[in-house]
Formats: C-alpha cells, sequence, structure tokens
C-alpha cells in the first residue's frame, strides 16, 4: 500500500518526500530488511535504530519512520515517538488480521502459557481452527512455530496474525508479556477479551519496581489507540485484581466469597483435579488431567475467558479435559521410576514456591528440588529463590540456569545466601546435567523430584554460546543410566 495509506492510523508531524510509494513491508531491524520497506527507526536502550537508517536504504528500504529528520534519499514519515506508531501501522499493512479473528490476550507473572493452552484446547473442541502464540513458541493447531521472544515485535506478530486469518484461524490465545505492553508490541491488536492471572515479583532488571511492571500489565486492560476489549477475566483472590481499570466486562473468578466465577469443592490427587465451579446460577463439576490448586486458577482463568466469547460449559468441560499436559509446566518424565520427576518453568521465588506447594499436594515422601537463578536479570530476587527453595524442600540442588555473561559460580553464591538460611539438605553442582543426575540419585520411591527453571527450553545460554540442554532430555539420560525404563528396573 502507498505509505500515506500505511501511516492512516499513526499522528504523522511531518512526511517529507513521495507519500504514494508502494510499501510492502514494515521492518525494525536493518540487517533483515526486505525489499520495499519502511523501516522503523527504533530508540532503544542500547542502540538509535536512527544511526542504522542507511544501511537499512542500501538493503532496500523505501520509507524511514521516524523521530527526527535524517535527509536520507527516500520519504520520512516523523512521528513522536516510532514504537508507538510501528503496532498500527503494521496492523493496517496486513490489513488488521486480529478484527479477523477472536483474540484473546493473558497477562500476569505466571499462568500464561496454561490459560493459552486451555483456551486453545476449548476452542479446539468446539470444532475450530486455533492459534497460539506466547512463551513456547506460535502454532496453528499442531503446526508450531518458534518465536524470539513470548509476544512477538509487533511487525512479526501482525504478519503471524495475518497467516493465521489465512489460514482460517477463528480464534487465538495470546501471551502478552508486560515487556511487550511497555514496547507497545501488541498496539494495532485488538483483543475480544483480556485475562488478568496473578502478580508477583519478576522482571525488575527491565521495570526497577513493582509499580512500574503492573502498570505494565494494567495497559492490556486500558489500551490507547485501539478499541478497548470487551471483556476482562480477572482473579479476584488475587489483590492486584482490585486495581485494574477498564471500560470492558468483567468476570473475576476465584475461590473466595465474591468472585463471579467461583469454584469450590476441589480435589487433588495425582491423576488431577476435579472441582466444581458456579457462574450466574449454573454448577459445573470439571475434571482436569492438570494438577494442583494453582492450575485450577488458570482452569478458571480460561473457563471466564471462554465464557466471554459465548462458549457452552459443555465445550468448556471438554477442553479442559482435552488439555493434559503443557510443555515444562509441571511435566512428568516418566521411564518406569518410583517416584515423580517433573520439569517446570518455574524461575522466580514465588514460582517455586508455588510449584513446591503443587507437589506437597500430591503428598510425597519427600520433594527434591532443583534449580539455579539466570544471569544478567533481576540480582535481587536470586537469595529469593533460595529462600523459597529451603523453606519448602527436603533436599536441595543449587546448578546454573542461562548464567549468559556472569559467572555461574557468582550466580549461585547469591543463591546460597538464601538457600543457608534454613537448615535443609543441600549440594551445589553448577554442570546442570550433573546437577540432574545428582536430584534424581537422591529420589526414593514416593519422593517428587521439581526440576525448575528451564522448562520448555532446549537450550542453555552460557557466556560465548548458546547449547542444545533440555531439562526432559537430560532427566531421561539421566534416568536410564541409572537402570529405569532400559531392563529390569533396580529394586
Amino acid at each position: 500500500m502507498q505509505l500515506q495509506e500505511l501511516l492512516a492510523d499513526v499522528e504523522v508531524l511531518d512526511l517529507r518526500g513521495d507519500a504514494t510509494v508502494e510499501v510492502r513491508a514494515v521492518a525494525h531491524d536493518s540487517r533483515r530488511v526486505p525489499p520495499d520497506a519502511c523501516f522503523a527507526c527504533i530508540v532503544g536502550a542500547t542502540s538509535d535504530g536512527h544511526d542504522h537508517a542507511p544501511a537499512a536504504v542500501a538493503a532496500g528500504a523505501v520509507a524511514l519512520l521516524v523521530e527526527r529528520g535524517l535527509g536520507l534519499a527516500v520519504p520520512e514519515a516523523r512521528v513522536a515517538d516510532v514504537r508507538l506508531a510501528l503496532g498500527p501501522a503494521a496492523s493496517r499493512l496486513h490489513g488488521n488480521p486480529s478484527r479477523a479473528m477472536r483474540c484473546l490476550g493473558v497477562t500476569g507473572t505466571n499462568g500464561k502459557t496454561t490459560t493459552t493452552q486451555l483456551l486453545a484446547a476449548i476452542a479446539a473442541a468446539a470444532g475450530e481452527r486455533t492459534g497460539v502464540v506466547g512463551t513456547v513458541g506460535a502454532r496453528i493447531d499442531d503446526r508450531a512455530q518458534p518465536l524470539a521472544h513470548t509476544t512477538p515485535e509487533a511487525p512479526e506478530l501482525q504478519s503471524l496474525l495475518a497467516t493465521m486469518r489465512d489460514e482460517g484461524v477463528r480464534t487465538v490465545a495470546l501471551e502478552v508479556s508486560s515487556h511487550a505492553l511497555a514496547q507497545h508490541r501488541v498496539d494495532g491488536t485488538w483483543f475480544r477479551a483480556v485475562c488478568f492471572t496473578n502478580l508477583t515479583r519478576d522482571h525488575l532488571d527491565f521495570h526497577s519496581s513493582m509499580d512500574t511492571y503492573f502498570a505494565a500489565k494494567k495497559l492490556l486492560f486500558a489500551p490507547q489507540g485501539t478499541p478497548a476489549p470487551r471483556w476482562a477475566v480477572i482473579n479476584h483472590d488475587d489483590p492486584h485484581g482490585a486495581e485494574i481499570e477498564t471500560a470492558a466486562q468483567v468476570i473475576r473468578y476465584g475461590f473466595e466469597p465474591g468472585a463471579d466465577l467461583r469454584a469450590s469443592g476441589l480435589e487433588m490427587s495425582f491423576e488431577g483435579l476435579r472441582f466444581t465451579v458456579e457462574y450466574r446460577d449454573q454448577k459445573v463439576e470439571l475434571r482436569s488431567p492438570l494438577v494442583g490448586k494453582i492450575n485450577a486458577y488458570n482452569i478458571l482463568a480460561a473457563c471466564g475467558t471462554a465464557l466471554s466469547y459465548g462458549f457452552d460449559w459443555e465445550t468448556i468441560a471438554r477442553g479442559v479435559a482435552d488439555c493434559r499436559q503443557v510443555p515444562g509446566r509441571f511435566e512428568r518424565v516418566d521411564q518406569g521410576q518410583p517416584f515423580l520427576v517433573v520439569v517446570d518453568y518455574a524461575h522466580t521465588d514465588d514460582a517455586l514456591r508455588s510449584i513446591i506447594a503443587v507437589a506437597r499436594e500430591l503428598h510425597p515422601k519427600r520433594v527434591i528440588t532443583l534449580f539455579g537463578c539466570g544471569g544478567d536479570r533481576d540480582r535481587s530476587k536470586r537469595p529469593l529463590m533460595g529462600m523459597a527453595a529451603g523453606q519448602s524442600s527436603d533436599f536441595v540442588v543449587l546448578t546454573s540456569d542461562n548464567p549468559r555473561s556472569e559467572d555461574p559460580l557468582a550466580i549461585m553464591n547469591d543463591a546460597l545466601v538464601g538457600l543457608r538460611r534454613f537448615d535443609v539438605p543441600h549440594i551445589v553442582e553448577p554442570d546442570r546435567a550433573k546437577a540432574i543426575r545428582a536430584a534424581l540419585v537422591q529420589a526414593r520411591s514416593g519422593d517428587i523430584v521439581i526440576l525448575a527453571g528451564k522448562g520448555h527450553e532446549p537450550y542453555q545460554v552460557l557466556k560465548d554460546r548458546v547449547i542444545h540442554f533440555d531439562d526432559r532430555e537430560a532427566a531421561r539420560e539421566a534416568l536410564k543410566a541409572l537402570g529405569w525404563g532400559v531392563t529390569e528396573p533396580r529394586p
């Protein structure tokens, strides 16, 4: 489309050059500029896109979206904030794909992945083609596509949504991260319904405070420049839920009195969950193969969101029952051993406490917890994670996570400060594969071993390289080496 048409939803301060130039793509990375693109000069924390505009033009960009004039030999549209303009422009280029589908946005510290997977299962139970975008990647039905971020940058997101629309997807469930909201990656996306799961300490290396972290989350419920969602589904039992302001119709879910969608009679076992849900004089019994009260909350979040866009209880119950396991979320690794091994993405102190609580609800003999802390991230949460593991576990294995540019031993020492506040047996092993084996060697019949931190991730980020590493694969190999699932199990 013409440049002036591309920017029809954007407040342009000044447009110099040919406004009718044909634009076929929107790009923000000068290293990946397709032909006939409009290059968006984003001012970032470490680099300024304006400095890379000449390279973008040399690569084939035919127009620039800028915050200051550059005087290059292509048309320039000047705006107050390029990030604010990028989402609406990318959406318009692709024909506003979110308006052609039910887009459901889920935000919160924990539970986003499971809730979106449940929503996709419910839509699939209704016979619809479904799309999912989030931490474990993107997929259309069962066809997966990796993503660089939980929520892609605006051009990639709008292109992905357009592909889903063109392939007949009816419902898309999207994890919406606080980074994406703060950086306006979902601007230009219209959400039919949005959901808030909970808020606990995380990402303070980026947001600097809990207030700014929460402020980013709240943007999903009161978007600027995009129509407000029709429905907001909010965790009634989380105190932050009461602070969310929205023009949408609200469904509040939880176990506590006062919730619009309220659960009761929760029964938990290794086989899963069973509980009753009440909503508008309707009472429905739900069963799920997922385990733990934390997943009961995720199921309530999905139920409220599904109800808001018109699915009936029979379909919802069938979808909940069909969602058997979520990658890297209390995911079981079974080689026939007499103890439970689970891999989980828990990488904050609150998430560690929650996942250990889930394990305790299954009444194991002991809980053995393996965890590490990421490098180049909020350092203050490391001793808190050590405290969370030490306070609630019977045995702890402290290891490395994604150290990135930091020294793994220094990161582990930060976590040890909190761990050693509790008199819990523990070992320290920086080699994650050896640490996983050590945790499994400790396990006896009736125990639960939690391998926390990396969840679905099939890699480990080191200082000088990224290597393939999957906790699930490492656990299976270690179990095989210990004699499980290969020949006759050991006594």
